[in-house]
């Protein structure tokens, strides 16, 4: 039996949180599965992995592979690097804030303008 260790989607519509499991390869994503390792709730600021790590390295050690994102988790938690060895820097980048359409065009046309102004300066100095 091949195991994954993997999320499983819970909460209400929009307001996604996940428990990490290990679960056969073949059951669908919110089915069956064989142990709940930890949870995770994306939707706080910041994110919330609470993970057992003693449990995760067990199914490490014993051949389940985690899928793409719960080896981030992993790697997050220490889980990761108690069962490799491996030093990651697990540094979470802060969040650019985003900027509208409009701010976007303002700050453009900013930069733009300084630069007019030199290329102006310097046709009139000929």
């Amino acid at each position: 039996m091949a195991v994954k260790l993997r999320l499983m989607r819970m909460g209400k519509k929009k307001q996604p949180t996940y428990r990490v499991v290990a679960a056969d390869s073949r059951s669908p994503r919110n089915g069956r599965f064989i142990e709940i390792i930890g949870t995770y709730e994306p939707r706080q600021d910041p994110s919330v992995i609470k993970i057992d790590n003693e449990r995760a390295v067990h199914w490490l050690e014993h051949g389940a592979q985690p899928t793409e994102r719960v080896a981030k988790l992993l790697k997050i938690s220490g889980a990761w690097t108690e069962h490799t060895g491996e030093v990651i820097d697990v540094a979470v980048p802060e969040r650019a804030a985003r900027k509208s359409k409009k701010q976007m065009e303002k700050d453009a046309e900013a930069a733009a303008a300084p630069a007019e102004e030199a290329a102006d300066d310097a046709e009139g100095d000929e």
